[in-house]
């Protein structure tokens, strides 16, 4: 459980962060907006980079201890773009910033999870090989990674929710092919 303070700091930093790009946000505007003193938002994250890192790395614990089952590929996608649905000024300022890197681990985390738990929930009565289970959970993460990643580098412009569900019509039933070849084999 994140201290008042620590939370104080990360309120103040998404809303500045909604407001300005990354590289024009320092640790005095986010301890004035807050009340607090330089030491305090030292003591709790080494530097900015570490206070962007905290926030993706606690939005992907969120939506991991949220989800005990996902039921469908689009709901995968779904879950892991509500923060940047939510929060699309701020997400688009890290994204174009130095600690694009921090978005993308979040990405891969959330997928990697949402995938593996729609893998065991729907099909956890097929017996498919350990080894063809992470192949094609890793394919479906990389995909939704790369889907996501393409749909930032355009501005979030169009609505992907809309897209996802699409694919997921025109693709219906892959995902139970693969595993089922699996456990033929």
């Amino acid at each position: 459980m994140a201290s008042f303070t620590k939370k104080a700091i990360i309120k103040s930093f998404l809303k500045l962060l909604n407001e300005r790009p990354l590289n024009r946000i320092t640790v005095k505007d986010i301890v004035e907006d807050c009340g607090i003193n330089r030491n305090s938002f030292y003591y709790h994250f080494e530097d900015m980079s570490s206070l962007v890192e905290e926030i993706m790395m606690e939005e992907a614990d969120k939506i991991i201890d949220k989800y005990g089952s996902i039921n469908s590929l689009e709901e995968c996608l779904c879950v892991a773009i509500e923060f940047a649905l939510e929060n699309k000024k701020a997400v688009m300022h890290i994204y174009s910033s130095a600690n694009r890197e921090s978005y993308e681990r979040y990405l891969n985390k959330v997928y990697q999870y949402v995938v593996t738990k729609y893998i065991e929930s729907v099909f956890a009565d097929i017996p498919a090989k350990e080894e063809d289970l992470e192949i094609i959970i890793k394919f479906f993460k990389c995909e939704l990674v790369g889907y996501t990643l393409d749909w930032m580098s355009d501005g979030m412009r169009y609505d992907i929710r809309n897209q996802v569900r699409r694919i997921c019509e025109l693709f219906d039933g892959t995902t139970k092919i693969a595993i089922q070849r699996s456990a033929e084999k």
